[in-house]
């Protein structure tokens, strides 16, 4: 009885790692990578370039990836500028390999190689939820890359209390991630993935073709859900030291936020920012959490004048 009772757990668990590797091959032939790839280190980053003009990189949040700025953001951009968006490290289709840190630092860093890389003349970093943490940390230990911030609904402060659609990210044994990973995490992200996408969206609607044109089922493979609980359980204790030197940041910060965002308090992450970093404009908008998405044309109104602002301080101090 017991060794049928094994053979029974056994083949569940084969049956789940199956599925997981089926549900992964058909993710990534249904929403292929939009770009190219670029050795940074260890790291290799999938990105997408468009336009021309003065650069702007795009930095997606937690469990994203960059087609949440390619679905209607960086049309309204290109126009104007050099826009790169970035898949983050273990995100998307970038990798990030074991020995590689999770750590907004350790991202950040990767980012700047990659500025360098290219050759980018100062961007503005542009940084969306945890994007806008990994952007603060870029100011901070890289200055002399970056040109400006802007942050969209950015993770700015340590929070004590995670979202409840994320709750099931919070593991900080690297073996038990791997474990969830490959047997019920994709199975249970495809069960709950309505109302989850329904609290990050709210209250503003979900776009039907979020899952392709958007990429929202990149989502459901096992090393998106790695990368993402990697990234959660680094993050406060990275973001209570920035907390300690956000006074020294001396780049133009802007802060785009949803005054109804049901995931980051604009309060906290936002009008708080006011007293902490020097010369900050913040502007609150009606809507969510995924303004890229939801509220394209404005956000992409509000760059622009940040930028322009951006350009004009920096012709002002050469």
């Amino acid at each position: 009885m017991l060794c049928g009772g094994l053979l029974a757990f056994l083949a569940v668990v084969s049956a789940l790692i199956l599925f997981t590797y089926l549900m992964r091959r058909y993710v990534e032939a249904a929403v292929p990578p939009l770009g190219r790839f670029v050795q940074v280190g260890a790291t290799r980053l999938h990105i997408v370039e468009r336009g021309a003009g003065p650069p702007l990189v795009l930095v997606h949040g937690l469990g994203a990836q960059l087609r949440n700025f390619t679905y209607a953001l960086v049309d309204r951009l290109e126009p104007h500028f050099r826009v790169i968006c970035i898949d983050r490290p273990g995100c998307g289709y970038s990798t990030r390999p074991a020995h590689v840190s999770a750590s907004l630092f350790g991202q950040a860093e990767t980012i700047a190689e990659l500025i360098e890389s290219l050759r980018l003349d100062k961007p503005v970093i542009v940084g969306h939820s945890l994007g806008g943490a990994v952007a603060l940390a870029l100011a901070l230990n890289h200055p002399a890359v970056v040109g400006g911030v802007a942050l969209i609904a950015p993770l700015t402060r340590v929070q004590n209390t995670i979202p409840a659609v994320f709750g099931n990210l919070v593991i900080h044994s690297k073996l038990l991630r791997t474990v969830i990973a490959w047997t019920v995490a994709v199975p249970m992200s495809l069960a709950t993935g309505t109302k989850v996408l329904a609290s990050v969206f709210g209250p503003d609607a979900v776009p039907a073709d979020f899952s392709t044109a958007a990429g929202g089922l990149l989502a459901a493979r096992p090393g998106q859900f790695l990368a993402a609980c990697a990234d959660l359980s680094s993050v406060n204790d990275d973001l209570a030291a920035m907390e300690q030197r956000y006074a020294s940041i001396r780049v133009p910060v802007g802060i785009l936020f949803g005054r109804h965002d049901e995931i980051l308090s604009h309060e906290q992450h936002g009008i708080a920012m006011q007293s902490r970093i020097n010369g900050l404009s913040l502007t609150l908008v009606d809507g969510g959490h995924m303004l890229p998405l939801t509220a394209p044309q404005q956000t992409a109104q509000w760059l622009s004048e940040f930028a322009g602002i951006h350009v004009t301080k920096s012709e002002r101090g050469s």
